[in-house]
């Protein structure tokens, strides 16, 4: 089993789950994290962190984000460090459907 992130990250991207990570597990975005669900040792440290609710444990009814972790992981740089969330991320946090209409393919800055 795996944590994922899910949709409620999209433009909010508080790193917070970054820092308490033992594994270094988070994958950098333009507007979201994600969790390769490969690295992941269900340790559940980063889910209390997550200030936008945005990370699960794996159920059924998560098995998209499991993809969108897996694939984003494979092509995102990976993140070690907390940095500062974007200065609008209040503003986005609890919108539904955002994956649709702002969910952004390209790569985030990283820092390994």
């Amino acid at each position: 089993m795996t944590f994922v992130v899910t949709e409620a990250c999209i433009k909010c991207k508080y790193t917070d789950c970054v820092e308490v990570c033992p594994v270094d597990c988070f994958y950098e975005g333009e507007n979201m994290l994600v969790i390769n669900p490969d690295e992941c040792i269900d340790c559940g440290v980063c889910e209390p962190e997550c200030p936008a609710d945005a990370i699960l444990p794996e159920s059924e009814n998560l098995l998209k984000w499991v993809e969108v972790n897996r694939e984003y992981s494979s092509l995102w740089p990976n993140i070690t460090a907390k940095k500062e969330a974007p200065a609008d991320a209040d503003s986005f946090k609890g919108i539904e459907g955002k994956f649709d209409s702002l969910f952004s393919p390209n790569p985030g800055e990283g820092t390994k």
